[in-house]
């Protein structure tokens, strides 16, 4: 298996190589050259197998001449056994026919750990047998830089900075990172958005002598390791309502686009998926260009989903990629254009495709907050605010006979004002959350200047060899 750019210019990299790098060296995605194939016989051979052993068969093809599938699994076993709960990624029927897929039970309470927890492994594998040490620059709208710390402080060959939107985040999902002391860690809040944290980082990215002076790479979902890591629990609920021998749904509420592209990697690989909802809060862009046609930037407006405050979604390119038909040349004028314009030139019929795959609905705070409550009423289920967005999205585009699975992405003790205004009590602390608040915190602030991330990170690698 080898991978190449969506902008054309890279070509022929290994699994290891796509993962240490992050993003493309054009400033593409790194996506398979081919996408590996599934029978029904070979979806059927996967019940009944923990969810380790599951992950490590599905991802394999994406490893291929890096890992074998014993080490892989050997990984898979290490990373999962991190989870509280046997299934790993459960399902809970919340309505006849449709199901709520936690993806929360890692240790930083969301669907992020899931990939993050085994990109850890796979790092120190790699740069072991590299004998390599790296920068990881990561930018999060609230999640991804919890999950990334978790999977990767107090490693010896990597150094992580995390940059995350001042003010932008909930107190938990902030305290998650900021609280962490390990040498290795540095956490860099931003004054401005979660989009403009993402811009630094691919400026970052785009600075070549830069890149290679701190060996940068990349953990947001940019890296396709993630999308890999992520294909499996669609499996694994796909099958226990009955694929590959019936068609199944799945709802995902979404900012940055990368966990329902791992969806559709399942689909693309055979699995019988008969189409995806996608979830938006106030920061619709990815509605509005499914429903019309309408790829453009408006301003980023604060949410009780910050997760989602996002009107960049960088994983969309792959999905274009796909849909342009591999056209690597028309993909990268398309997404230049974007960057230049902040409006995104989708062809017509490329767009219609998508629309027959992809469903989607926006929920502002206040249908969010009558969603939890409509949630809990119906099924005494508590839902945070962007599983519920996922879950309003999924029951509004059902199709009768076919199961929806909505992605519960995040623990409701994360969000516990939310839950509160909505319910009008506080969901329960897990152990590890309880005394969060009480923690000191260690983290800069900075204006949104490449020149001073870029000197604090120099300055981080520095303490840190030391």
């Amino acid at each position: 298996m080898l991978y190449q750019s969506t902008r054309g210019a890279i070509r022929g990299k290994d699994f290891y190589d796509v993962l240490l790098g992050g993003l493309a060296e054009d400033g593409g995605l790194f996506v398979p050259e081919t996408w590996p194939q599934f029978t029904q016989d070979d979806w059927r051979s996967l019940r009944g197998l923990s969810y380790a052993a599951l992950a490590a068969r599905v991802i394999a093809p994406f490893t291929q001449n890096v890992l074998t599938l014993p080490e892989l699994e050997g990984f898979c076993r290490k990373a999962y056994a991190r989870f509280d709960h046997p299934s790993v990624t459960p399902l809970v029927e919340i309505a006849p026919e449709q199901y709520a897929m936690e993806l929360f039970h890692g240790p930083t309470y969301a669907f992020k750990d899931v990939a993050m927890q085994l990109l850890g492994h796979l790092f120190e594998d790699a740069l072991q047998k590299r004998d390599q040490h790296v920068t990881i620059v990561g930018a999060t709208s609230g999640d991804t830089g919890s999950a990334a710390i978790e999977a990767f402080k107090g490693r010896d060959r990597v150094s992580i900075v995390i940059l995350h939107p001042y003010g932008r985040t909930s107190d938990v999902q902030r305290r998650q990172m900021t609280s962490v002391t390990k040498a290795n860690v540095l956490n860099i809040a931003i004054d401005g958005t979660f989009d403009d944290c993402q811009d630094l980082v691919k400026a970052m990215f785009a600075d070549a002598p830069f890149r290679e002076e701190v060996a940068l790479s990349a953990v947001n979902s940019i890296n396709w390791a993630r999308i890999a890591a992520q294909i499996p629990y669609y499996v694994r609920a796909a099958l226990a309502v009955g694929a590959p021998d019936r068609d199944v749904s799945f709802a995902v509420p979404t900012g940055n686009f990368g966990n329902v592209l791992a969806a559709w990697v399942a689909q693309r690989m055979g699995l019988p998926i008969s189409h995806f909802c996608i979830g938006s809060n106030k920061n619709d862009i990815l509605t509005r260009f499914i429903l019309d046609n309408d790829m453009s930037v408006q301003p980023v407006a604060p949410s009780l989903s910050p997760s989602m405050d996002i009107q960049v979604s960088s994983n969309f390119e792959r999905l274009l990629f796909e849909f342009l038909g591999r056209d690597s040349a028309l993909c990268r004028t398309t997404m230049q254009g974007f960057r230049q314009t902040g409006r995104m030139a989708v062809p017509t019929e490329a767009w219609h495709a998508i629309g027959t795959l992809f469903k989607a609905r926006r929920l502002d705070d206040a249908q969010t907050r009558a969603e939890i409550k409509r949630i809990f009423e119906s099924s005494h289920y508590i839902a945070d605010p962007h599983s519920a967005i996922g879950i309003a999205a999924g029951a509004g585009n059902q199709k009768p006979g076919t199961p929806m699975i909505a992605a519960a992405t995040a623990h409701p003790a994360k969000f516990p004002d939310a839950i509160e205004a909505a319910l009008g009590f506080r969901p329960d602390m897990p152990p590890a959350l309880q005394d969060i608040m009480q923690k000191p915190e260690r983290y800069d602030r900075l204006a949104c200047d490449l020149g001073l991330v870029q000197d604090a990170v120099r300055a981080h690698i520095a303490a840190d060899a030391n």
